[in-house]
């Protein structure tokens, strides 16, 4: 008489019983897979071999522990490091001690030298080109360990400014406005001499913006612009028809001081044409090819300053002068302010100076077999050869989920199944009880023959 199947019966159901209480344990534990036991029964094997048909079980074994690697629903935090793979795959945190290992507990922080860890210490793995002395990095090169860098943004020149809007077309030029304010002015034209270019009455319109330079000081650029007649007044060449009509003239002033004049060698002043439409037709002045160069003395510790300005926005037709868009693409020095991560996993920092910079994206690995995978405790998982290790992929990339920033992925157990599963488990523990009791009771009547 052998007891082996229900003594298999009750392991067997002694260790579902542990895996449910295990997923139970773990329905608050981010990124938590639930398992669930595989069974298999057991034969005894015979030398002289067995006729097929008379073979009796010698009870169950477990077979193995299966996880489940479904999507876990998303609760939403307010760390903008807590980080969620909606889809398949798993983070990569790297270990100074082994190979690295992988998690979709997603709960990150900064650590004191700016590294992405886990909470236990392990730094994230992302694509990160490795970073200049004084620069910041950029998401792209091989896999390593992600750092946020505590050097602040590094200020950048100011080499294109955007100007659009609207210059009125009723306008007339400022000496046929005001003739009484031009007289004795050498040439009549804007600026006038000495301070008097100053007086609003000189031009028609004028714009400031704020620029910066290599050392990122700022600087304040102003913007004058002023009508011409249609026939020149240039006492060089008197009645002599040299300006269309629709025609302005940009000067440009530094930080304030008198609007600088053309040279030989330098052009300083713009001149812009519109057809009958108030459409610009033609630009003539500094440009991309023969920049607009700020003298030095305006930056004597910097290097020297250069733009071109885009006036491609700009129209002329009856109406009030209205500027629209004004913009530069300079900035000066900023300390981080924070940082975020996008669906694709580029982690972006924001600077006090308001600008973003793409510092690294994060990796993302994924299995052809995940149930291989080794699970070694706090929400690792290790590589195994069964798992089907594939190459780092980035977020959004072939079968890889994309990333949830704010975010947690909540455990997948199911509580009401796993509450059913334990009840069934402890049915079927008390019915393997109840075969060895039964066997106990056959034995003992055999013993007890005379």
């Amino acid at each position: 008489m052998s007891f082996q199947q229900g003594l298999s019966g009750l392991n067997v159901s002694s260790k579902a019983l542990d895996i449910i209480s295990n997923n139970v344990a773990n329905t608050n534990t981010v990124g938590f897979k639930s398992g669930g036991a595989v069974f298999a029964d057991v034969y005894a094997a015979s030398l002289t071999g067995s006729v097929s048909g008379k073979q009796v079980g010698a009870g169950s074994t477990l077979g193995g522990v299966r996880q489940t690697f479904t999507q876990g629903n998303l609760t939403t935090t307010n760390n903008p490091l807590d980080l969620a793979i909606n889809g398949d795959g798993f983070f990569i945190v790297g270990r100074t001690d082994g190979p690295n290992v992988y998690t979709r507990n997603g709960q990150f922080e900064l650590d004191k030298d700016g590294f992405i860890i886990t909470p236990t210490g392990e730094k994230l793995m992302g694509f990160q080109s490795p970073a200049s002395s004084g620069q910041l990095p950029s998401p792209v090169g091989g896999l390593k360990e992600l750092q946020i860098p505590i050097i602040g943004s590094l200020p950048q020149t100011t080499d294109l400014i955007t100007i659009g809007g609207n210059l009125d077309a009723n306008s007339l030029s400022p000496k046929e406005a005001y003739p009484s304010v031009f007289e004795g002015d050498a040439d009549g034209r804007f600026p006038l001499d000495g301070d008097n270019w100053r007086d609003a009455r000189t031009y028609n319109f004028s714009t400031s913006i704020e620029v910066f330079d290599s050392l990122g000081k700022s600087h304040e650029l102003t913007f004058y612009f002023e009508k011409l007649k249609a026939v020149a007044d240039n006492p060089a060449t008197p009645g002599v028809d040299e300006t269309v009509s629709n025609t302005w003239r940009v000067h440009t002033s530094v930080d304030g001081d008198r609007p600088l004049a053309d040279t030989a060698t330098d052009k300083y002043i713009w001149t812009l044409e519109f057809d009958a439409k108030g459409l610009l037709v033609d630009t003539a002045g500094p440009s991309a090819v023969t920049p607009f160069k700020i003298p030095t003395p305006y930056t004597p510790d910097a290097s020297q300053m250069s733009f071109s300005v885009d006036f491609a926005s700009m129209r002329q037709i009856g109406g009030p002068y209205l500027i629209t868009e004004l913009t530069q693409n300079g900035y000066t020095g900023g300390e981080l302010a924070g940082v975020s991560v996008g669906r694709d996993g580029i982690i972006t920092g924001r600077y006090t100076n308001g600008e973003t910079v793409a510092l690294a994206q994060l990796g993302i690995q994924t299995f052809r077999n995940p149930n291989a995978l080794n699970s070694i405790g706090n929400n690792y998982w290790e590589a195994t050869l069964d798992s089907g290790l594939t190459a780092p992929t980035k977020p959004g990339e072939g079968v890889a989920g994309v990333i949830s920033s704010g975010m947690v992925e909540d455990a997948n157990v199911e509580l009401t199944s796993e509450l059913v599963q334990m009840i069934i488990q402890q049915r079927n523990y008390q019915a393997n009880a109840q075969s060895i009791k039964a066997q106990d009771q056959i034995l003992q009547t055999l013993v007890n023959l005379r």
